[in-house]
């Protein structure tokens, strides 16, 4: 991989191994500072979009280590005696995937010296719902109470990496963990592909959930990075994207471009819940997706589901797709509707295959309409394809 490619996969992921070294230079920089320092090195491309985020963040950043440290909460956050903390104003930059919002967060979260934390809101938010399940096996009468102390505990900063929510059991719990969390003057930055209003968007129930957008928009302020370059897409662009057959040297190289992705990163289950029913990507991490054939085809899902995969990723890669015929019949049908959903989303798909597309499926009732299916997996490995999104 050349250093060109290198360096925009890491502006994308923030994959600064180098960066976060320097980060933690006593001689330190603002944030301004530090990228400009980056973009003249060569290490960073430079990116207006990405840039103007940053006054905001060095804004956040300073007010954090100048603000005297909060009292310990005596009654806990929910008692009437319990006087709150104003706490430093958060931030919640909104965008597309692989626009670099990563990149960014590990600038600012390197260089805050405060007590802190940052973890993906999904890992987050299936913490905190074993540990109500915890509490409530306790008999705890507030089980939300001991689990939002818990979670604050001496923290200042907690960070978190791509807000999202699907899950109703998610959506009707945030707005109190977050009022007690705010409470405690915790401040909040945070990362989304989509606006606070976006938010488990068509939801069940979501009238119950809008009072956590109007706190987002109280506590937080919300800013959109409109890079038009996308850093995952541009790394892929020269890239070969599908592998056939499938086997061991498929298998090496589908992981390669999978640890060039994802950095070696903390590597999580995407749940998605669709009308009700759970959908899983094996392993997810910042947009980027993996999962096998097997595991989106042999289950029994629709249009929704893979419609809602397509919206959760910007990169799927696919393993394992078998020869195609009457022997898998259903299997064959929903690994079409799964194209046409990517394909309509501008996925960037890389797989691995039992043959090229044109041989995949070629005898039994389908073949006729697989035709489709297989020009459209062939324009997607176009070098240049979805680079408009």
């Amino acid at each position: 991989m050349g250093s060109s490619s290198a360096t925009m996969l890491a502006q994308a992921a923030g994959l600064f191994n180098p960066v976060i070294a320097l980060y933690r230079n006593p001689m330190k920089r603002s944030l301004p500072e530090f990228y400009d320092m980056m973009v003249a090195q060569g290490d960073l491309n430079p990116d207006a979009a990405q840039r103007a985020v940053l006054p905001k963040l060095e804004e956040i950043r300073v007010a954090l280590e100048a603000a005297p440290k909060p009292e310990p909460a005596k009654r806990g956050f929910f008692s009437r005696k319990v006087k709150p903390v104003e706490g430093v104003r958060g931030l919640y930059v909104w965008g597309g995937v692989g626009r670099g919002k990563s990149m960014l967060m590990d600038m600012f979260f390197g260089q805050t010296d405060v007590p802190k934390r940052r973890v993906h809101f999904h890992a987050f938010m299936q913490e905190i719902q074993g540990k109500l399940e915890d509490a409530r096996r306790a008999n705890t009468i507030d089980a939300m109470r001991p689990v939002a102390e818990e979670v604050a505990g001496s923290l200042r900063l907690l960070c978190f990496d791509e807000m999202q929510i699907t899950d109703i059991a998610d959506a009707m719990i945030v707005g109190r963990l977050f009022e007690a969390l705010f409470e405690r003057g915790v401040t909040v930055v945070t990362t989304s592909n989509r606006p606070p209003e976006d938010l488990y968007k068509n939801g069940l129930n979501r009238q119950l959930f809008l009072p956590f957008i109007t706190l987002i928009r109280d506590k937080l302020d919300v800013h959109e990075l409109a890079s038009e370059t996308d850093y995952r897409q541009h790394r892929l662009s020269g890239e070969e994207v599908y592998f056939a057959p499938a086997g061991r040297e498929a298998r090496a190289k589908m992981d390669a471009l999978w640890d060039e992705l994802t950095g070696h990163d903390a590597i999580h289950t995407l749940e998605l819940t669709v009308k009700g029913r759970k959908v899983e990507l094996p392993h997810f991490h910042a947009g980027v997706g993996r999962a096998s054939f097997w595991d989106l085809c042999a289950q029994p899902l629709g249009p929704a589901d893979y419609l809602a995969v397509a919206d959760a990723v910007r990169v799927l890669l696919l393993d394992d797709i078998p020869l195609l015929s009457a022997s898998n019949f259903n299997e064959a049908k929903r690994f079409v509707t799964l194209i046409d959903a990517l394909y309509e989303a501008k996925v960037r798909l890389i797989c691995s295959a039992a043959d090229e597309p044109e041989r995949l499926y070629v005898e039994g009732e389908g073949t006729f309409e697989f035709e489709r299916t297989a020009s459209r997996l062939r324009e997607m490995q176009a070098a240049d394809w979805a680079a408009a999104v």
